[in-house]
């Protein structure tokens, strides 16, 4: 899932060694939340996380500066953002973000999407990590509130753009939440459904 459940990270650039660079941090951070999961996430050092991802300690502080930014850092966040802005003009806004996750969602292995999950679990189930994606998620916010004004030309402060976008971050916070609660494998269909129901109008 997006970075509901998380920090917004910056978008890798193109060359190889970014692209070896972002394989790497994604690495590192599947293994830290298969630990944490594992072993508790205060039982887990940073340097058994180096050992498992055959990195150094320094290195995985060079991505990650923090321990919480193991779990609450999201990678995926560039990708559907991206993915929102190349989508066709005759969409609605709602249509947009749902071809945009989808589109994303498609690009995610069964290993990405596990990481996702337990990201998610550990996020709702240690205190310290639901505290830290509290501020960020009202950074994704913004941004989705930004991407959604510009495509429609409005003042990101619109009230018709603010209900609008208020109710698509529902849609997805929502979904991630029964994701998450539920280990509910059909996450990708479901939130589908529930912004196509968004689009279709409101109940009467």
């Amino acid at each position: 899932m997006t970075s509901l459940f998380g920090r917004p990270a910056a978008e890798p650039a193109g060359g190889l060694r970014e692209r070896k660079k972002a394989k790497t941090k994604i690495a590192i951070q599947a293994h830290a939340v298969r630990l944490f999961r594992e072993q508790g996430y205060a039982a887990t050092t940073v340097e058994q996380v180096a050992e498992a991802a055959e990195v150094s300690p320094s290195t995985v502080f060079r991505y990650f500066p923090t321990k919480e930014d193991l779990v609450v850092t999201d990678d995926y966040d560039p990708i559907v953002f991206a993915a929102f802005q190349a989508q066709p003009p005759e969409l609605t806004l709602i249509q947009a973000w749902r071809a945009a996750l989808r589109e994303s969602f498609e690009q995610m292995t069964e290993t990405d999407i596990r990481t996702q999950f337990d990201r998610g679990r550990l996020l709702l189930s240690v205190p310290e990590l639901w505290g830290a994606t509290l501020h960020d998620t009202q950074k994704t916010l913004e941004i989705i509130t930004r991407l959604s004004a510009e495509r429609v030309g409005r003042s990101p402060d619109d009230p018709a753009l603010r209900a609008t976008v208020g109710a698509i971050f529902g849609v997805m916070l929502t979904a991630a939440l029964d994701w998450v609660r539920l280990d509910d494998p059909r996450v990708s269909e479901n939130l589908d459904d529930a912004l196509r129901l968004l689009d279709e109008g409101p109940l009467r």
